[in-house]
């Protein structure tokens, strides 16, 4: 074979790579965009547009990309969940940044300090169908918990409904939303889902894989650093398809027999017909998910 030959053969299959690698980051973007879509809405607001952040938080650490190997038995569980790393991510002293952010609805309870509690190690959501266990990741994820802890302490959560509860048949991916102020959960209200605390932060532990019984942070679409109140429980390993890229907090530890009970189908769904995002954002259980209080240790 001469040298313009064998040329060609590389330039052609150099070519055939880079055509291979573009498909592959187009199918990961595509799944992403599959699960975080119901968190991307854009909503004229007094001639203005904004995008309404809902899903999928962003962590930025090495702890728990271990996750779905190491695993531990819970009586008030369903089959094994990951148990968080125990190797901090995070060294020396830790400083937060959050930024207020008037973009989407919010209420404003004013911004998290800026040197979070390290030693916070268990997170419970008291909900009106029972108590939520989280083990936290704190080493991981300190500015997500610390603004978690904060609006917990703000009683920010209180009596608050979760807004989106999604089963497979539906959207594809099986988990429950909550965290939006503005929230009806009643399947009538098109905004639901678009609500914040009215600031925003950063990402970190983002290389978790969301598997069932991982709690994460949410935001919009492709969205990055703009991680807020709203929080998400992944309900099965079938979103690991989904990939990472969102702030993971901690593992269920206690209630998910509760949780996968919430809804078995689309049957037990409130499915809004005006939901603004089109793809299940305001999808509500029929029996409602109503947060009691958080509480920290």
């Amino acid at each position: 074979m001469s040298g313009d030959d064998d040329r060609k053969s590389e330039l052609a299959r150099e070519h055939k790579e880079r055509q291979a690698k573009r498909a592959a980051e187009q199918t990961s973007k595509g799944r992403r965009n599959t699960f975080i879509g119901a968190g991307v809405a854009v909503v004229v607001v007094a001639g203005g547009i904004f995008a309404a952040t809902t899903l999928v938080d962003n962590d930025r650490g090495q702890a728990a990309a271990e996750a779905s190997a190491s695993a531990s038995p819970s009586a008030s569980t369903s089959g094994l969940l990951p148990t968080p790393s125990a190797t901090p991510t995070q060294t020396g002293s830790v400083t937060c940044t959050y930024k207020r952010d008037n973009s989407v609805p919010n209420k404003f309870v004013g911004l998290p300090g800026k040197k979070p509690n390290m030693k916070l190690k268990k997170m419970t959501i008291v909900t009106n169908h029972g108590p939520i266990g989280i083990n936290l990741m704190t080493s991981a994820a300190p500015c997500s918990v610390n603004s978690l802890s904060f609006l917990a302490k703000k009683k920010f959560y209180n009596d608050m409904k979760c807004h989106r509860l999604v089963t497979p048949d539906v959207a594809g991916v099986h988990l429950l939303q909550c965290g939006d102020p503005q929230a009806k959960a009643d399947g009538l209200n098109p905004t639901d889902g678009q609500g914040t605390a009215g600031y925003v932060y950063g990402d970190e532990n983002a290389d978790v894989p969301l598997v069932k019984g991982v709690v994460f942070m949410t935001q919009a679409g492709d969205a990055m650093g703009r991680n807020n109140s709203q929080f998400a429980i992944s309900l099965s390993d079938e979103n690991t398809e989904i990939g990472s890229g969102y702030n993971v907090v901690g593992v269920v530890s206690e209630g998910m027999d509760m949780l996968l009970g919430l809804a078995k189908s689309g049957q037990d769904l409130i499915v809004n017909p005006d939901d603004i995002t089109g793809d299940g954002g305001t999808t509500a259980p029929k029996n409602p998910v109503i947060i009691k209080r958080i509480t920290f240790s």
